[in-house]
C-alpha cells in the first residue's frame, strides 16, 4: 500500500506533466465512482445495482464531451459556464473541459426556492464576469433561467454528451498542447452580486496543491474517498472530484440534498462501501452526529481521515461526533481538522494523518484584549467560559509558507501572538479573473493576505477568526464564533444558524446584535408566548457572559431565513445590512 508519488514525471514522459495526461494516466486504473443515494443514481444508473462507473468509461465519454465542445469552435483557454446539480454527467463534461484546455466554471445552486430572482442574478453576473462562451445546463434547471441580451449560447448538457444527436466520437477529441499557465478552473466565491471574484486555478497550480495535499494527507491509491459535498464549491470540485480523476483513486459519490434530507446516509455509506477518506464543514459532523445516536450496525473502522474544513472547527462538536462514532469503530485519531481555501485551490494547512484532534486552550479574555494567545487550562479557570479551546490545524502543505503579521504593519509576529495570517508558495492562485483591484488588495510584496487572524504554536497553524468579522466592544476583540456557539447550545435554537455582528452604537462605540432561527415547534407557540420571552433571556445572558456586555438586540427569526452562502456558510455581513434594512424575518 506504497504512498503516492507526489511528483509524476513518469506519467507522460521526462519533462511534460499537465492535468490532462493525469487524466489520461488514471482513466488506466481500475477503479471509478460509485454513484449512490436517490438523487444521483436516479439520473445516472441504469438499473438495479449498477451504480459503478470505471474513470476509463469516464474518461472515454469526457473525450467525446471535449470533442463537442471543439466542433462548436471553443479554444483552449476558453471557458465553459456548466449548471447543474451533482451527476455523472457534470463530473464528465468538467473532465471533458480540462481534456480540450478549457476553464470550467461550475455554478452554484439556488440555495431556496424562494430566492430564485437573487440566484439568477448572481448566476448572470458570474456568467458575465467569467466570459463564458457556452453555458450548458441541466434539463431539470433550464426553465430556472431564461438567456438574456448579453449571454453566450445556452445548450443542453446532453447535448455535448456522448450519445446525444451530432455528439462527435470521442477519437475526434485533438488534445491541445501543454500550457501550464491556463486556466483548468475558474472559481467563483460567495460575495456581492454586483462585483464577482473569480479565482483562477492554472494547470500548475491545481497540480501543485493536488500533489501537496496527497503528501501532507500521506493518501494512497488504495483509499476510498466518500463524497456528498458540491461540485461547485472548491472542497468538493477540486479534494474530492479532482484528486481522485487525476489519481484513479476510488470514489463514492453522493448529492448534497441526499445527505441533508437524511445525514445519516453519510456514515451509511462509508459504512457501506468502506470509506478511508471523507470531508465536511463543522456543521455538517453535528448532523452526523444526531444521526448516529438512532443507528446501528454500521462499521466505521476503515476511516482514517475524517475532515473538518471549510468554516471553523467546533472542538466540542469533533468531541461529541467521536463519542457517537467510537461504538461503530471509529477512532479518534482519524479526525483531521484542516485549513484550506479557494485562492490555494483546496489544501492550506493539514496536521499529520492519524493524530487526531489536538486542541490549544487560552485565556479567552487575554486573547481578545492583548491579541496574545496565553495557556489557561479549563482545570485552571474560574469559568468554562473563560477558556477559549482552539484546534491545531498543522503546517503548511508542501510548497507553501505560512507566517502571521501585524494587521497594519505587516511585522512578523512571533508565536502565539495574533495577527493576519499570509501565505505564499507553488499552490497560491495568480489573483482573481478581470479583478486588478481585488488582486492587487490580495497580495503584499509576494505573500497572500488570507483576511484570517491566526497565531502559531510550535509551527503549527491556529486560526482566531475573520477580520472583517471581528467586533470591537469594550476595549476587546470578539470572535462572532463564540457567541454564536454558545447561543446555539440553547434549547430551542437551531444549532448553526445564529449569526452575532457588531454595529456602531452611543458614541460610535460597537455594540453586538445576536440573530438566532428559532426550531419551529418552539416558534409556532407565537412571538409573545412564555418559551420565545424565555430563549430571548438565555440569548441575552449567554451574550453577556461571552463577551462582558449586553447584546444591542436579540433578534430571533423563522427558520430557514438567515442568510447562507451557496456552500451554506452564514454570511454575517449579509445578516448584518437585513437587520439594518429591518429586513429580517422575524417570529
Amino acid at each position: 500500500m506504497g504512498y503516492y508519488r507526489c511528483v509524476m514525471s513518469s506519467v507522460s514522459g521526462a519533462g511534460t506533466d499537465s492535468i490532462i495526461d493525469r487524466l489520461i494516466a488514471a482513466a488506466d486504473r481500475p477503479t471509478g465512482v460509485r454513484f449512490v443515494g436517490h438523487s444521483v443514481q436516479a439520473a445516472d444508473v441504469k438499473g438495479p445495482g449498477d451504480s459503478f462507473v470505471s474513470w476509463a468509461q469516464i474518461h472515454e465519454e469526457a473525450r467525446g464531451v471535449a470533442a463537442a465542445l471543439q466542433a462548436r469552435g471553443l479554444v483552449p483557454g476558453d471557458h465553459v459556464a456548466i449548471l447543474g446539480p451533482t451527476s455523472r454527467s457534470l463530473m464528465t463534461i468538467v473532465q471533458g473541459c480540462w481534456l480540450a484546455g478549457m476553464a470550467s466554471m461550475v455554478l452554484p445552486l439556488p440555495m431556496r426556492m424562494g430566492s430564485l430572482d437573487a440566484f439568477v442574478e448572481s448566476t448572470r453576473a458570474r456568467i458575465d464576469h467569467g466570459d463564458a462562451k457556452l453555458i450548458l445546463i441541466d434539463e431539470m434547471l433550464a426553465a430556472l433561467y431564461e438567456a438574456g441580451p448579453n449571454d453566450p449560447p445556452i445548450e443542453p448538457m446532453a447535448a455535448v454528451m456522448p450519445g446525444g444527436a451530432g455528439v462527435p466520437s470521442p477519437d475526434r477529441w485533438v488534445r491541445p498542447d501543454i500550457d501550464a499557465e491556463r486556466l483548468v478552473i475558474l472559481q467563483y466565491t460567495s460575495g456581492s452580486t454586483s462585483e464577482p471574484k473569480g479565482v483562477m486555478i492554472p494547470d500548475r497550480v491545481l497540480r501543485a496543491n493536488l500533489d501537496a495535499s496527497c503528501a501532507a494527507a500521506e493518501l494512497t491509491l488504495d483509499e476510498v474517498m466518500v463524497s456528498w459535498l458540491p461540485l461547485y464549491h472548491d472542497m468538493g470540485l477540486v479534494g474530492f472530484l479532482a484528486l481522485p480523476m487525476t489519481r484513479g483513486v476510488q470514489l463514492v459519490q453522493a448529492a448534497p440534498q441526499d445527505f441533508l434530507a437524511k445525514p445519516g446516509h453519510w456514515m451509511q455509506w462509508i459504512s457501506d462501501w468502506g470509506g478511508t477518506a471523507t470531508a465536511g464543514p463543522n456543521f455538517a459532523w453535528v448532523l452526523a452526529t444526531r444521526a448516529l445516536g438512532r443507528m446501528e450496525g454500521l462499521d466505521l473502522s476503515r476511516l482514517t481521515m475524517a475532515l473538518s474544513g471549510a468554516e471553523p472547527v467546533d472542538p466540542n462538536a469533533v468531541e461529541a461526533f467521536v463519542r457517537a462514532a467510537e461504538p461503530f469503530g471509529f477512532k479518534a485519531g482519524s479526525v483531521f481538522p484542516a485549513f484550506g481555501m479557494a485562492e490555494v485551490a483546496i489544501g492550506g494547512a493539514f496536521p499529520k494523518r492519524h493524530r487526531g484532534m489536538v486542541t490549544d486552550s487560552v485565556d479567552r479574555e487575554f486573547l481578545e484584549r492583548e491579541r496574545v494567545a496565553k495557556p489557561l487550562q479549563l482545570s485552571d479557570a474560574t469559568e468554562d467560559l473563560d477558556v477559549r479551546r482552539l484546534p491545531l490545524l498543522g503546517k503548511a502543505v508542501p510548497g507553501l509558507e505560512l507566517k502571521v503579521v501585524h494587521p497594519d504593519s505587516y511585522e512578523e509576529l512571533p508565536e502565539r501572538h495574533v495577527g493576519e495570517l499570509l501565505l505564499r508558495g507553488t499552490s497560491v492562485t495568480p489573483g482573481y479573473y478581470k479583478r486588478p483591484d481585488a488582486t492587487a488588495a490580495l497580495f503584499r510584496d509576494g505573500w497572500l493576505c488570507t483576511g484570517d487572524l491566526a497565531y502559531i504554536v510550535d509551527g503549527e497553524l491556529v486560526l482566531c477568526g475573520r477580520i472583517k468579522d471581528v467586533i470591537i466592544v469594550g476595549g476587546r476583540n470578539v470572535f462572532p464564533e463564540d457567541i454564536e456557539r454558545t447561543v446555539a447550545q440553547i434549547e430551542g435554537v437551531r444549532a448553526g444558524n445564529v449569526i452575532s455582528f457588531g454595529v456602531e452604537g452611543y458614541k460610535g462605540k460597537e455594540s453586538v446584535v445576536v440573530v438566532a432561527e428559532v426550531r419551529p415547534n418552539v416558534a409556532s407557540n407565537g412571538a409573545d408566548s412564555a418559551e420565545l420571552v424565555a430563549l430571548r433571556h438565555d440569548v441575552h445572558q449567554r451574550t453577556i457572559d461571552v463577551c462582558g456586555l449586553p447584546p444591542r438586540d436579540v433578534m430571533l427569526v423563522k427558520a430557514g431565513t438567515l442568510p447562507k452562502t451557496s456552500s451554506g456558510k452564514l454570511q454575517r455581513a449579509k445578516c448584518r445590512e437585513l437587520y439594518l434594512a429591518e429586513e429580517l424575518e422575524l417570529i
